[in-house]
């Protein structure tokens, strides 16, 4: 059996590692997150998915606040197992491998990564492939350099993206995809029998963290825009906008009829809520939150809200 170090955090990656544990091809010596982070009202601690699946694995854990610190190197040496592992799986890990670190690993930290690559490199590559319109995308295996998923692929699985996928669905899908194909393109790959293929960096976009601050929507881009930020953002940052003060989260859309408003201008489309957006469109609110309430459609939102919302003529 191959020795694995696996590094991993977020929810995604917790099929991936069970597939690679329940893989009689692999033993998984050591996980590798980040440290237990306070969640919630009351800022509990918490230990991240990664951890919890580990745990219930019965594996060993490491948690380093900076993998990059002299203490990380030192408990990380592969000589302090009697298999020394000589590669390692990373997905989702969420910080910076310094080079002496992927040098522990003759043939290297093998990353997952959501996105086909060179395309949308960096945090948030599901988000940007349904916020483009993108009809297709899928997971990359690559073998890890020190610059952001710059190094060298050795496989890549598309995976088509729906008129209705959110962050989370399409998340979701990528992450089963990974952990399906992961354990026999490693094989592979440990075998000789793919060789690294350098990526065509002419070609890569990078994409930035999200903050809360992202989700407010912008009405002077058009509907069919913001129907798709609107999925992309769900769960993460989440979409809103402000009415009288107040935020108003936006949970689900369609795109409306042609009108003749200004960008922002509410009305009502056959007892829902809609905004004029830019183009001469439209975004009808199919589910919304108000401050302090609880998620509702949207007709049962705008029987509370009669004067916010005029009727316009509409032209389709």
């Amino acid at each position: 059996m191959t020795p694995i170090i696996f590094y991993g955090t977020s929810s995604w990656t917790v099929p991936v590692l069970e597939a690679l544990f329940h893989d009689g091809r692999f033993t998984i010596q050591t996980v590798v997150t980040q440290p237990d982070r306070p969640t919630g009202r009351h800022a509990t601690l918490t230990p991240s998915p990664i951890k919890i699946a580990a745990k219930k694995l019965g594996l060993p854990v490491y948690q380093f606040e900076k993998v990059k610190s002299d203490e990380a190197f030192h408990q990380l040496q592969p000589t302090s197992y009697t298999l020394p592992p000589t590669v390692a799986v990373l997905a989702s890990f969420g910080q910076i491998i310094p080079q002496r670190v992927l040098d522990l690993y003759p043939q290297g930290i093998i990353n997952i990564h959501p996105s086909l690559l060179p395309k949308y490199r960096g945090a948030t590559p599901i988000v940007a492939a349904i916020k483009a319109g993108d009809m297709m995308t899928g997971v990359t295996f690559m073998k890890m350099d020190a610059l952001m998923d710059h190094g060298p692929t050795i496989g890549q699985i598309e995976e088509p993206i729906h008129p209705d996928d959110t962050a989370a669905s399409l998340e979701k899908r990528l992450s089963q995809l990974a952990a399906t194909a992961l354990p026999n393109v490693l094989v592979q790959y440990l075998e000789g029998k793919i060789i690294p293929q350098e990526q065509d960096h002419a070609k890569a976009t990078t994409v930035k963290l999200l903050s809360r601050e992202d989700g407010l929507l912008d009405w002077n881009q058009s509907a069919v825009e913001l129907e798709r930020t609107v999925r992309a953002f769900d769960p993460w940052p989440g979409t809103y906008m402000m009415i009288d003060g107040k935020r108003l989260k936006i949970l689900q859309t369609s795109v409306g009829p042609k009108i003749e408003l200004s960008p922002s201008a509410t009305f009502a489309v056959d007892g829902e809520p809609a905004v004029a957006c830019g183009e001469g469109s439209s975004l009808i609110l199919k589910r919304v939150q108000p401050e302090g309430k609880a998620p509702m459609d949207g007709k049962e939102f705008l029987r509370g809200r009669p004067a916010s919302f005029s009727n316009p003529k509409a032209t389709r």
